[in-house]
């Protein structure tokens, strides 16, 4: 009955859970001064000002309910005992077939700065591939 409890709908709840964590913290490291945060700021046009006056619970509870839907969608995906190696090779297929290149046209249309196309795909790229090793790990 336990086993039962931690899968619903074929999904692992526990490594959805654990791959949304792991993609939101690297977000959080991601897009933080130790990495691409200034690059990010002037590619987006924003200012420390702009981030100390945002709404932050919002922002927060927000990326991190995506983070659980993106790892959901990835668990229904790949279903029941995937490798890992298969799991991850999905995220990164996801993250640059998907989402770099849907980035890649709006931001050419946009006219946005390749510097914040690098920053935001390259961070998609491998919140995915880390969301399918998570996945793939636990499962």
């Amino acid at each position: 009955m336990g086993q039962q409890l931690m899968y619903i709908f074929e999904v692992n709840i526990v490594a959805v859970v654990l791959a949304a964590l792991s993609s939101f913290l690297l977000g959080g490291l991601w897009y933080s001064p130790l990495m691409f945060q200034q690059a990010w700021l002037e590619g987006a046009g924003l200012t420390e000002l702009d981030l100390k006056s945002a709404n932050h619970k919002v922002i927060f509870l927000g990326s991190f309910l995506l983070c659980i839907v993106a790892s959901i969608g990835v668990a229904v995906l790949v279903g029941k005992s995937p490798s890992v190696l298969d799991t991850m090779v999905l995220g990164l297929s996801i993250g640059v077939i998907f989402v770099a290149t849907s980035f890649g046209i709006s931001y050419l249309f946009e006219q946005r700065p390749l510097k914040l196309f690098l920053v935001n795909a390259g961070y998609h790229t491998l919140q995915f591939t880390l969301i399918g090793f998570v996945v793939g790990s636990l499962n």
